[in-house]
């Protein structure tokens, strides 16, 4: 065994002390050390040590790849996968002091995964074994000879384009069909009037219980596995895969600005904790600033999270010791546990902080960029609420099955819920066009367009566009 692997698991063993005296709740630890080769193919495959093959990630190697060779792109520091026991990767080239530093953002991360409610469903100790077992299946239909990878690969590829249009609160449970009846049918029925014993006749839609379904369903991919006769088990099966792996990462694009901001904040606190070497803190003090360092013309999750733990952690009786249970850890804890970005950024991003990082709303005018917003009496909420609409999946276009058979003809009605924002035209007849490739049947997407409603519809012949009735 190596001396720097002997000091790193010293290391490890001082700071999961220090660590559990502040009061993180982690699962079993476990590092796995890379070499720049490793670590790029860990970043192309998202962190799994298995994982079911695609052109796509072989794409995002090479490019990966090529950045780091040129000098355009480093390599992260750490790469975490929220798992029982939690999953790190260190670069066998990094300092011992980056390392160690690491190792403390890890055991952050590592916290946070177990404790925060958005990954209550993710099932960690099933994280691994799960993107094995999608590898091998993958592989067993790429071998088939009656498969084979072009026919893999795309319904794969329509399959990854249509991954995030699921359910984003997992922490909700979905009805099923029955519970679903009876609802619309109370909703249906008219309310009985308390101050009379005979109730006259009232007038009341029936509620229509063939429809399928019969409220809108978010989970796109899975209403097509489940409703389509014409999907043999292989092509359901990955459209499966894809699903329940795309259940695995909602949890954190959810949460990047807090997870992130989170592990730099305790990691910040586990090194001061340490009593570093002279020579080890100074070099800490240029790693943990060259992480937090703000980004001119765009938001950097670390400096921006770890601002606002650090306000929360201040802002209660001036802070206290981390190492002893306080009205601050308190704090802190309950908003990791309860808390997404969205709820993150709306309950404690105020006007104070928002003037003290500088933030500023901007829009392209004639080609160029130009300043809409200041942090002043009237623009901080409006900064606040513009950044609420780009974290976590809020990025991404809200879009539901409405109807299996639009018209009588099995055709697929899609509804894209509407806030101000249009769809990106092009994405728009991409997406649609996998959604058809995998549904086989015309698809419809009801969206507004120039404010003006109107339904896409992609059939044999591509993509054409009607005005909604």
């Amino acid at each position: 065994m190596s001396a720097d692997i002997e000091a790193l698991q010293r290391w490890d063993e001082r700071i999961a002390c220090v660590a559990e005296d502040m009061g993180l709740d982690c699962f079993p630890q476990e590092f796995e050390l890379c070499d720049h080769n490793e670590m790029l193919g860990y970043m192309a495959y998202s962190g799994m040590p298995s994982h079911y093959p695609h052109w796509s990630y072989g794409k995002a190697y090479e490019k990966l790849r090529t950045l780091y060779q040129y000098g355009v792109q480093g390599l992260p520091y750490e790469m975490v996968i929220n798992s029982n026991p939690c999953l790190a990767y260190l670069m066998a080239d990094n300092s011992l002091t980056l390392n160690v530093l690491t190792i403390a953002h890890v055991y952050g991360h590592n916290d946070f995964f177990k404790n925060n409610f958005t990954f209550s469903s993710t099932r960690p100790e099933f994280t691994i074994g799960t993107f094995k077992s999608h590898a091998e299946r993958v592989r067993t239909y790429l071998e088939d000879p009656s498969i084979g990878i072009q026919r893999v690969e795309s319904v794969l590829d329509a399959a990854h384009a249509l991954s995030l249009q699921c359910r984003r609160n997992l922490a909700i449970r979905k009805l099923d069909r029955k519970t679903q009846e009876e609802r619309a049918l109370r909703s249906a029925q008219p309310a009985p009037d308390p101050h009379r014993t005979i109730h006259p006749k009232r007038e009341y839609e029936e509620p229509d219980l063939r429809r399928v379904p019969l409220e809108p369903d978010e989970d796109v991919l899975l209403f097509i596995r489940d409703h389509n006769p014409f999907l043999t088990a292989w092509e359901r099966d990955l459209l499966t895969i894809v699903h329940e792996e795309s259940q695995y990462f909602i949890p954190q694009i959810e949460t990047k600005i807090m997870n992130e901001g989170w592990a730099s904040f305790w990691h910040y606190q586990i090194m001061n904790a340490l009593d570093l070497p002279e020579n080890m803190k100074l070099e800490f003090l240029v790693h943990h600033h060259r992480v937090l360092q703000p980004q001119p013309g765009g938001l950097n999750p670390y400096h921006l999270g770890f601002v606002l733990w650090k306000h929360i952690y201040e802002t209660h009786e001036g802070g206290g010791d981390l190492r002893r249970r306080s009205p601050a850890r308190d704090a802190l804890f309950a908003a990791r546990e309860s808390e997404r970005d969205r709820s993150f950024l709306r309950r404690f991003l105020t006007e104070h902080l928002i003037r003290e990082l500088g933030l500023f709303e901007y829009a392209e005018k004639n080609r160029d960029l130009v300043v809409t917003e200041v942090a002043d009496d009237e623009g901080w909420e409006k900064i606040r609420d513009s950044l609420l609409r780009t974290v976590g999946m809020s990025a991404v276009p809200v879009v539901k099955v409405l109807d299996a058979d639009f018209e009588g003809n099995r055709a697929l009605l899609l509804g894209h819920e509407f806030d101000g924002r249009e769809l990106d035209l092009e994405h728009a007849e991409k997406t649609l066009g996998f959604a058809y490739r995998l549904w086989g049947r015309p698809v419809l997407l009801d969206t507004v367009i120039e404010n003006t409603p109107c339904l896409f519809i992609f059939d044999d012949e591509g993509l054409s566009q009607r005005k909604k009735n």
